[in-house]
């Protein structure tokens, strides 16, 4: 579990450490960013076709993403319910720029041709010459490492999430009830209850828990977990505008820690500039807490 924790949170903690004014420099690394995650899921794809008879665990892979996304999305979903009927309805001025909801679904596409891709090119080499494992966690360092500078260089400060309790409902009951639905996973499909929570613990983040995953229990219960948390950030994309009028904490929160990046501008322009904030704290506090979970419940599978 500690080499683990060291691997994902000293390269986070590291980039966190480094401050940086250039707005130019700023922009390299949020492409890096983006590039960085095609990397890391073209490597996971190469670890899956490593596998033996890869055609017969299509079906596992499939099934235990959709039982997870279910589970997961109606805990979530009633949790965060059962938070709005205290908060109320979302206040704020629209007239954020239109978003195409389709070109945001290509690219979540472009990232499963990534993969697939990757399982491709996978069938030509060798496992023995190619570290592939090695490879991810060099690339999943280095990704960490860019996405702790973009953290400590996003303008969130301390202060702010302490004073931000809406954000913090959100990410708690996002937390608690992905977990909920993670225990319900894994008793339906008769796994593990830390692996169930070890799934759940994803928030949205699939490159980080799909890499994480693999790294522990393999590549078809990592390309699983990839899945359940892209499939979740697609989920978002659609119903974020049907939610935010009436149920504004469910369509911020089931975004999970793509509500500070990937669905914040489908956010604002559903609720405005009033969301903003409320969706990077929560989203702040989930992209922080996802590490640690998935690693400490994986540990205690082991």
């Amino acid at each position: 579990m500690y080499s683990g924790l060291l691997i994902v949170l000293l390269p986070l903690a590291l980039g966190y450490c480094i401050p940086c004014r250039s707005q130019s420099i700023v922009h390299v690394i949020n492409v890096s960013v983006a590039r960085m995650v095609y990397l890391i899921l073209f490597l996971m794809g190469i670890s899956l076709a490593f596998v033996d008879n890869l055609s017969s665990h299509l079906g596992t892979i499939f099934t235990l993403c959709l039982v997870f996304l279910g589970c997961i999305t109606l805990a979530n979903l009633a949790g965060l319910w059962l938070l709005d009927i205290k908060r109320g309805r979302v206040s704020g001025e629209r007239g954020a720029p239109a978003i195409s909801k389709w070109a945001l679904l290509l690219d979540s596409a472009k990232l499963c041709l990534v993969i697939l891709g990757g399982v491709l090119l996978g069938q030509f080499l060798d496992p023995e010459w190619f570290a592939v494992d090695s490879l991810s966690e060099w690339a999943l360092m280095l990704l960490l490492l860019l996405i702790g500078v973009q953290l400590r260089n996003s303008g969130m400060k301390l202060r702010q999430i302490v004073l931000n309790p809406w954000g913090l409902a959100i990410a708690l009951v996002v937390m608690v009830s992905s977990w909920v639905g993670g225990l319900a996973g894994a008793w339906l499909l008769d796994l593990p209850l830390t692996q169930g929570l070890a799934f759940a613990s994803g928030y949205g983040w699939y490159s980080l828990s799909g890499i994480l995953i693999s790294d522990q229990l393999g590549p078809v219960l990592g390309s699983a977990a990839f899945l359940n948390d892209l499939a979740r950030e697609l989920v978002a994309i659609l119903i974020i505008p049907a939610l935010m009028r009436r149920h504004p904490s469910c369509a911020v929160g089931y975004g999970g820690a793509t509500a500070m990046d990937f669905t914040l501008p489908v956010l604002q322009r559903s609720g405005g500039v009033a969301v903003v904030p409320v969706a990077i704290v929560s989203g702040f506090i989930l992209s922080l807490a996802a590490p640690v979970f998935i690693l400490s419940f994986l540990s205690l599978s082991a």
